[in-house]
């Protein structure tokens, strides 16, 4: 396997084992949008997440995880995230390179993949109110539940220090 080959969810789960960080995941059919996960929430309680893949003027890459339902102004975000410029989502490619998962199955759970620092995660803080956080764990076919404190020290351990932002109306 290539060194800079994206890291398996098992690589991700003995990573956070590692940093005896506590996880629960469960398996479901893929999903790709909100509105497709929504019949798992009886089944996995806490924030469910939303994740914006973004870019502002000067190609600096960002993401945004927020809670599900939240509304963010993609006008006006990047005067909270010290963006330059309006933002744009990113292709396609630079979410598999940096982040190491496609379309549909974006999480804050990436970081482990963001070796370079490409990336600043912005964590919205209406989401890290809630005791739980649930991510995909580098894929949509199922939804890891980690404690919000917790989700901050895998990123931390992963080199990169999370914003934690209101950037949600």
């Amino acid at each position: 396997m290539p060194e800079n080959a994206p890291k398996t969810r098992e690589e991700l789960f003995a990573f956070l084992d590692g940093h005896g960080i506590a996880h629960k995941t469960v398996d479901h059919a893929p999903v790709f949008t909100v509105a497709e996960s929504v019949a798992l929430r009886d089944e996995i309680p806490g924030g469910h997440t939303k994740n914006l893949f973004i870019k502002d003027k000067k190609d600096r890459y960002f993401l945004l995880t927020v809670e599900e339902n939240a509304e963010v102004d993609l006008k006006q975000v990047h005067n909270l995230i010290g963006g330059s410029g309006r933002v744009s989502f990113g292709r396609a490619e630079k979410l598999m390179e940096y982040l190491g998962v496609i379309p549909g199955a974006v999480t804050a759970f990436g970081a482990i993949n963001d070796t370079a620092g490409n990336v600043t995660f912005v964590l919205d803080a209406d989401l890290m109110r809630e005791e739980i956080v649930n991510c995909h764990p580098l894929s949509n076919d199922a939804t890891t539940s980690i404690a919000s404190s917790d989700l901050i020290r895998f990123m931390e351990a992963t080199g990169h220090k999370p914003l934690v932002l209101k950037v949600t109306s």
